[in-house]
């Protein structure tokens, strides 16, 4: 019988007892460490479904997907629901996966626009389906992790963008001044699967664990009412895509530390670090002949280039020319945080100042803490400005006709000839929210009392810190 424990937490019945007796610890990104062994021993791959439906390793797993939220899949289910359906059909689930007769439902396809343009394709599995590939993602990480190129940075425990950017910026200061810039074209789209589990199968030999995989991998693609079949890709959505990526692309990893070079590979986004503009052309050259031969991954030709760092940029970042290059946001970062506040404050026409600004500020601190490194106090200072402007324009739409707009005016202490004359004015509601007399009735303060984040004060409060 199925139980609840405090917090929300489930109790999974007939789950497989640890080998230590002791409840596995988290590590790193909600992984456990199921087998009981010391963290830096690997399970061993035969019975390693039964490691997969631990009790602990499937708790592991629980509790991320539920921090992680997300949208249904085909079967509408929320995140919410896992527990109580959890509850009633666990049993049946865990005997399927135990023997080699799980099957997955079809990914729900969804694209979503990509900030250089275009829209990027996600499969988004049912929230069982991704309790399921996290299970396995967790189990399988220990024999695959530690063997991973030290240059990998992306979905990696104790791995972040920040060190592969970091990275980036010593290796141009150290007189690497070239950049091999490698965009692969619609990677997650186009991976080989006899490929993917050519070297999945290095290291697993549960053939429950492999069948589970290939079928994730084959997952119909459920759009309009059809699903379609899968014969390539891992498309984006789930857990175990991004470290089955990391699986492939390892291959590319170890071809480039053969040759002795110096890289950054964040998920598919791979820079080179060259001392010449020659030697980056050989090395774009050789190595778009490995990717196409050895993994029939095509590089995105458009996209890709050899070409200054200070010209490129990397995972959001670019740096300075300077003989000790600072790093700074890159070129059309600071348009594309505007749009998405435009489009927040256009949801918000309507709803009270304070609220679009509780709205706001979420997005203002995730993209404060990404781009703290950069030397950028100037576009945060400008940035601020943008934004206190655009919330201004919002109040004068709010405020809709002279009158109202001349008595709120007066309200805020300007005088009353001074506050008709700006009401009566024809011009546009950006325009007006530009003048000197709204910068003076409406002030920093004014946002600052309702909670709104200033960039430029935060960022000079963490660079003080550091």
């Amino acid at each position: 019988m199925t139980t609840v424990a405090a917090e929300g937490r489930i109790e999974i019945p007939g789950a497989i007892p640890e080998l230590s007796g002791r409840k596995p610890q988290l590590a790193g990104n909600g992984a456990a460490n199921v087998t009981g062994m010391r963290d830096n021993s690997a399970p061993k791959t035969d019975g390693l479904m039964e490691v997969v439906v631990s009790r602990g390793n499937m708790m592991a797993a629980y509790e991320r997907v539920l921090r992680n939220k997300g949208a249904p899949g085909v079967d509408d289910m929320p995140v919410t629901a896992l527990k109580e359906y959890l509850q009633e059909h666990w049993p049946r689930i865990k005997e399927e996966l135990l023997a080699g007769k799980y099957t997955p439902l079809p990914v729900l396809k969804v694209e979503i626009p990509k900030p250089s343009g275009g829209t990027r394709m996600l499969g988004i599995p049912t929230v069982l389906d991704r309790l399921i590939q996290q299970a396995v993602h967790q189990a399988m990480r220990p024999l695959f992790d530690p063997d991973f190129s030290n240059h990998s940075y992306g979905f990696r425990p104790g791995k972040s963008a920040h060190q592969a950017i970091k990275a980036a910026r010593q290796y141009v200061e150290s007189g690497k001044r070239w950049v091999v810039d490698i965009d692969l074209e619609k990677f997650f789209d186009r991976v080989n699967h006899d490929i993917l589990m050519s070297l999945v199968k290095r290291k697993v030999r549960d053939k429950q664990v492999l069948k589970l995989i290939d079928s994730y991998l084959k997952a119909g693609m459920f759009e309009g009412g059809i699903t379609s079949p899968r014969q390539e890709g891992t498309p984006q959505g789930g857990p175990l895509s991004p470290f089955l990526s990391n699986i492939l692309l390892d291959e590319l990893d170890k071809e480039l530390e053969s040759r002795g070079h110096t890289f950054c590979r964040f998920a598919d986004d791979c820079n080179i670090y060259v001392a010449t503009k020659a030697s980056g052309e050989r090395v774009m050259a050789s190595i778009t002949t490995f990717l196409s031969h050895r993994l029939k991954l095509t590089v995105n030709q458009g996209k890709s280039a050899v070409d200054r760092p200070w010209q490129r940029t990397f995972l959001g970042y670019s740096m300075t020319w300077h003989h000790k290059p600072r790093l700074r946001v890159g070129g059309k970062v600071p348009a594309r945080l505007k749009a998405t506040l435009k489009e927040i404050c256009r949801r918000g026409k309507g709803r009270s100042l304070r609220q679009t600004i509780t709205d706001v500020n979420p997005k203002l601190r995730g993209w404060l803490n990404y781009f703290r490194y950069a030397a950028a106090e100037n576009l945060f200072k400008e940035l601020d400005g943008w934004l206190r402007r655009k919330l201004r324009c919002i109040l004068w739409r709010q405020w809709k006709r002279s009158y109202t707009r001349a008595k709120n005016l007066i309200k805020l202490g300007l005088s009353g000839d001074a506050s008709w004359r700006l009401a009566r004015n024809q011009r546009g509601p950006w325009w007006h929210a530009g003048t000197n007399v709204m910068h003076r009735v409406l002030p920093n303060s004014y946002f600052d009392d309702l909670g709104l984040i200033s960039l430029q004060s935060q960022y000079n409060r963490l660079q003080r810190v550091s």
